[in-house]
Formats: structure tokens, C-alpha cells, sequence
């Protein structure tokens, strides 16, 4: 994924692009090749793997989507928004450059996404990398991922349901890794049954996802992190772990762990690695 990512991001220019500003590129570079745990390029991997498809245009498929996320970092990351200055132990974009570059490399790395996946070897369907390029904006559009932080700002200092909650984290943060497991099944051609069984698997690895790094918020240190934390509390996020408490919480990331691994019992030993990922993280420690 490094390597890909590092040759995505150079200066060569495209067909009817004009020049790439190297200021721009650079900013974008820190932004997307600073460490990280790629978990959602690695499930669109995995899940792809599972129904036979490992060549080189499922890690385009992947590269588009870390490409989403490592924009919405960025864009979190602004003084308007969570306001970090370290993101994976080092100045976010905007502190390492400053805040309109940081706007601006953010917006460069979504659309450079939509590029990413619409090229040929992605699929050899065109049908399919419609449906993959349509399903990819809805998961970080209005009513996924870029809807989710709404409802996350808006729930700061207020109290919130526990299915106020669960909404706007299954969209904040589940709706990129579930379209993570379901693209993998859909590049690999795998039936509708399957896609459907993948696209819960990513609801689990969502909600485990979200439930993980709410505890480490509470009881993880910045170094350990590699960002500021207990800013959840500061902020007056509304989390499932300050409605529950780490306890209750500590079990419910336990009960996931288990679904999931019940979920792709029927695939048997060719889903190890993704039963290992479901694992991990509920473990993570950073």
C-alpha cells in the first residue's frame, strides 16, 4: 500500500491535468504517507482475497478509499473541526504547512480518489466501477462518513440516545470500513449473498472500530496514540463509552468479536486474516 500510495502521489501529471503545485503535493504526501494502520485498504484486500481477486487493481480499488480517509484526517484534524497538531506522532497537515494548504490538500486527495477507482484495471466492468465509484461517495458523502461528523458536531455538550449515538458513529466512521468489505466482495465478482454477509462483517469491524477508540481516548496515553487524547471528554463528544462506562463497553467490543467471527465461520480457514483483523481490533492498543 506504501509503495502504491507513493506512486500515486508524485509530480507526474495526468491527461488534461496542468501542473501539480509541489507545495500542494507535498502537503498531501504528509498527509496520506505518514504511518497508519491502512485497516481499510487491508479489509478491501482481504475480502477481495476471500472470493479469489489479488492482482494489482484491487490495490488501486484500496488506494482510492485510504485515500478518502487520509482526506477526512486531514480535514478533522483543522482548527474548525477537532483541532489536532499531531496526527501518527507528527504536525498535522495544517500545523506542518498551514490551514489553507490543509484545506486544499484535503480536497485534493477526495477527488484524487474518484480518479483512482474509475481507471480500467479496478475492474473490467464498467458497470462495476460505477457502482464501486457511486457507492464510495455515498459512503463518504451527506449520509455517510461527512454526514456522521455533522451529527458528531452537533452532539457536542448535548445528550444524546444511544441510537442517536450508534447512527452517527455507524456513519462518522463505520460507512468507509463497511464499504471496505463490501467493495473487496463486489471487485471479486462474489454473489449478492456474499456481498450482503461482507457488508455486515463491516458494520461489526465499524462498530468495534469506533467503540476501540473511544476507550483508548479515555485510557490511552499520546504517546502511545500518537495524538492528544481525552478530547472526547473536553469536547463533550457523545460516545457509547460515556453513556455506558468502560466496563459494559469492554463487553460489547467482546460480544462483536465473537459475531464477527461467527459471521465468516462459513468460510472456514480462507478467513483467517480477516478473523485476526476483527481481533485486532478490538485489542488495538494505539
Amino acid at each position: 500500500m506504501e509503495t502504491d500510495l507513493d506512486r500515486i502521489l508524485t509530480d507526474t501529471t495526468l491527461a488534461q491535468e496542468t501542473v501539480r503545485p509541489p507545495r500542494l503535493l507535498a502537503a498531501m504526501r504528509h498527509g496520506a504517507l505518514n504511518g497508519g494502520k491502512r485497516l481499510r485498504p487491508i479489509l478491501v484486500l482481504e475480502c477481495a482475497r476471500l472470493f479469489g481477486r489479488t492482482d494489482e487493481g484491487v490495490q488501486q480499488a484500496a488506494c482510492a478509499l485510504e485515500l478518502i480517509h487520509c482526506y477526512s484526517l486531514v480535514h478533522d484534524d483543522l482548527p474548525a473541526m477537532d483541532d489536532d497538531d499531531l496526527r501518527r506522532g507528527q504536525p498535522t497537515v495544517h500545523k506542518a504547512f498551514d490551514e489553507a494548504t490543509g484545506i486544499l490538500a484535503g480536497d485534493a486527495l477526495l477527488t484524487l480518489a474518484f480518479d483512482i477507482i474509475a481507471e480500467d484495471p479496478v475492474h473490467s466492468d464498467p458497470a462495476v466501477r460505477l457502482r464501486l465509484s457511486r457507492e464510495l461517495s455515498r459512503a463518504a458523502g451527506i449520509g455517510g462518513m461527512a454526514g456522521g461528523q455533522m451529527l458528531d458536531l452537533l452532539s457536542e455538550h448535548r445528550d444524546r440516545t444511544e441510537e442517536e449515538i450508534r447512527q452517527l458513529q455507524s456513519m462518522k466512521t463505520g460507512a468507509l470500513l463497511r464499504y471496505a468489505c463490501r467493495s473487496g466482495a463486489i471487485l471479486a465478482n462474489a454473489g449478492e449473498d456474499d456481498v450482503d454477509r461482507l457488508t455486515r462483517f463491516g458494520e461489526i469491524v465499524g462498530l468495534a472500530f469506533q467503540l476501540a477508540d473511544d476507550l483508548l481516548d479515555v485510557e490511552a496515553s499520546a504517546e502511545d496514540m500518537g495524538k492528544a487524547t481525552g478530547k472526547d471528554a473536553e469536547a463533550g463528544k457523545a460516545t457509547l463509552v460515556g453513556l455506558w462506562g468502560v466496563e459494559k463497553t469492554r463487553n460489547e467490543l467482546e460480544r462483536l468479536s465473537r459475531d464477527a467471527e461467527m459471521l465468516l465461520g462459513t468460510y472456514g480457514s480462507s478467513a483467517a486474516t480477516l478473523t485476526a483483523i476483527a481481533g485486532f481490533i478490538v485489542n488495538r492498543s494505539n
